[in-house]
């Protein structure tokens, strides 16, 4: 069974950690589908149909991004705006197309993991920074996963430190 992976990424081209997850997972077709959200739709606007009915081909889909000002770029909030909308994603006649489907996030982090805790210099770990997230999955009644969160990419960017992302990423797909 494949993973849809939706990305969102305002400049992949000049990625270092999200460009190589996506060359990774395009080794493996018979897995994962990436879907670039800036690559599938370079003007903003979203084909909201076509973009329910590929959520509803999948059990299994991870949403990655760079986390940008504690959030995701908004071009996610705008997809999950659009897109998860009442009447299909929620409400007494949508059937919950999403329910049950198990999603989760990837993201990558220019900060460390000790930063982002309740004693760090941000004050709040990252799954509390994500909970809407979570609740707005929850709300849809999807099987909300842990997140994968690779940390500390503006301080070390090697290319060994992104080639562990990779293989760290590839098992934590394999294990949702």
């Amino acid at each position: 069974m494949q993973t849809l992976v939706i990305v969102t990424h305002p400049d992949i081209e000049n990625s270092l950690v999200n460009k190589r997850w996506i060359q990774e997972l395009n080794k493996f077709p018979d897995q994962y589908v990436v879907h670039q959200l800036h690559e599938a739709y370079p003007n903003g606007k979203i084909d909201v149909v076509a973009e329910q009915k590929l959520i509803e081909q999948y059990d299994k889909i991870v949403f990655q991004f760079p986390y940008y000002w504690f959030n995701s770029p908004w071009f996610l909030k705008k997809w999950l705006d659009e897109v998860l909308t009442h009447g299909w994603a929620y409400g007494s006649k949508s059937g919950y197309p999403i329910s049950g489907k198990k999603v989760t996030l990837a993201i990558s982090l220019g900060v460390d993991e000790e930063e982002l805790s309740n004693t760090g210099k941000y004050g709040y770990p990252l799954t509390e920074l994500t909970r809407p997230f979570e609740l707005s999955f929850e709300y849809v009644k999807a099987d909300y996963r842990p997140i994968f969160a690779y940390y500390g990419i503006e301080y070390n960017s090697s290319k060994e430190s992104i080639e562990k992302s990779v293989k760290l990423y590839i098992e934590f797909l394999n294990a949702l």
